[in-house]
């Protein structure tokens, strides 16, 4: 049974934590999430806690507080959440994306709307008033529990968590973390729940692909060397490019538990057959599914050309690469030689951004209570491991051999299509059951976990 003061305390952290509007736009003066670390800040030293404040450049605020462990050589564990959210488009909302409102649908389901609800604020504040809960109720565990309130996770970390592991990583480390993306489930046909925790991301390769010609003017087009006109080929063959399929153990597992026809089970499983498998479902469901299966190549933006009777001599597009595990550096030259055909000695790549895909064990404590605290929520519910097509903090953890794992738990109402709907799109929304469930959640896998 949720507790309601508990549940009351999430729902108006999380309604103040939007209204904050800690929109990042990738620059370094966006964010501000300093709003929401000095929230956080308060919100936590109300139960006597010491809060320690880092703030890699102003505005930019990240929170860390901790409950030490009585023995040193226990394992820990760090709840991280990232203060920021994804800019808006408000013209396509039915309310405030900044209002923090809480809205009862017509089935009288309570939810929170706001930018962030889903992405990640919802577990942010879960996290921050799971752990103020143990702080008061005078939880003493073996091993460390941390709280991490972190900025910058949408723009890749860079005034977050990769600033904190590289200044300060004695402050963050922990053994095991928990953080997002996770906790949405579904029910098989034979009344089965399964709830999906990432066990791993795609890693990340954005790149610039600059394309030159020569310049003229525009009311002499023939046979020139149009620039512009060269890049449009680029981002065709791009758009067009089927990267080789990765099955690995998670999409394995995720197969297994959609409780597929057998003869379309068996097309998901065959790296022959993957792709024109999943070219056959629903758009909104084979977006996913291909995003899990393959290396990932998105021409996103171009720059290019100064004026319209000019023929342009350089233009450039950015290009969003995700890998699937396993893919190296090497891997993604020779993926966009191979994609570009003879049009990539007209080309000039520079990276962008870049993370190699990680992945973290399973059979192990965090596992297992993760597993047993979804299963006092869902009796009987089986977990699936998954891979985050995206990017997420967790990586900091994983590529210092920590386990890091995309948890959480929704109500049924947040299956993968809702929560993918809702994730950076418009009329973003969480309800207060699903609230009230990752609360609750926090605190039995701290107690167990560390207790």
């Amino acid at each position: 049974m949720a507790d309601a003061a508990l549940t009351a305390e999430t729902t108006e952290l999380l309604q103040a934590m939007i209204r904050n509007a800690c929109v990042n736009d990738g620059t370094p003066e966006s964010g501000d999430e300093t709003k929401s670390a000095e929230l956080l800040q308060t919100f936590l030293e109300g139960a006597g806690l010491d809060v320690e404040w880092y703030e890699a450049r102003p505005g930019r605020g990240s929170v860390v507080a901790r409950i030490e462990g009585s023995d040193p050589d226990a394992p820990s564990l760090c709840l991280m959440g990232h203060t920021d959210v994804v800019p808006v488009s408000p013209e396509g909302w039915s309310n405030d994306p900044f209002g923090g409102e809480l809205i009862r649908t017509a089935d009288g389901q309570d939810e929170v709307w706001g930018r962030g609800a889903i992405d990640m604020l919802n577990l942010t504040s879960s996290m921050a008033v799971a752990f103020r809960h143990l702080a008061r109720s005078g939880f003493r565990p073996k091993g460390d529990l941390i709280y991490f309130g972190v900025a910058d996770e949408e723009a890749g970390g860079v005034w977050g968590a990769e600033w904190m592991f590289d200044r300060h990583p004695e402050v963050v480390d922990a053994d095991y973390c928990l953080t997002e993306l996770g906790g949405w489930s579904h029910v098989d046909d034979h009344g089965t729940r399964h709830v999906t925790v990432n066990v791993g991301e795609k890693g990340m390769a954005w790149r610039r692909l600059r394309v030159t010609g020569t310049p003229g003017h525009g009311s002499m087009p023939f046979g020139a060397d149009n620039a512009l006109v060269k890049a449009a080929a680029v981002v065709d063959r791009l758009s067009a490019y089927r990267s080789a399929p990765h099955l690995g153990v998670a999409w394995q597992a995720q197969v297994e538990s959609f409780g597929l026809p057998g003869e379309l089970r068996a097309a998901m499983l065959d790296p022959d057959r993957v792709y024109d498998a999943i070219a056959e479902l629903p758009v909104s469901i084979a977006r996913g599914c291909h995003a899990l299966t393959h290396t990932t190549v998105s021409p996103n933006v171009a720059h290019g050309g100064q004026k319209t009777n000019v023929i342009p001599d350089v233009v450039d597009v950015e290009v969003d690469i995700r890998t699937v595990p396993g893919t190296t550096r090497a891997d993604v030259d020779a993926l966009l030689a191979d994609a570009l055909g003879d049009l990539a000695a007209h080309v000039e790549v520079t990276s962008l951004q870049e993370s190699d895909p990680t992945e973290s064990p399973m059979g192990n404590e965090l596992w297992d209570t993760v597993a047993k605290h979804t299963q006092l929520a869902y009796p009987g519910a089986r977990l699936v491991p998954g891979i985050v097509v995206g990017g997420t903090d967790a990586r900091f953890y994983r590529d210092r051999g920590r386990v890091a794992y995309g948890a959480g738990l929704f109500s049924p109402n947040i299956d993968m299509a809702a929560f993918g709907s809702r994730f950076h799109g418009h009329d973003e929304r969480i309800d207060v059951d699903s609230l009230a469930l990752a609360t609750e959640f926090w605190i039995g896998i701290a107690r167990d976990l560390l207790g």
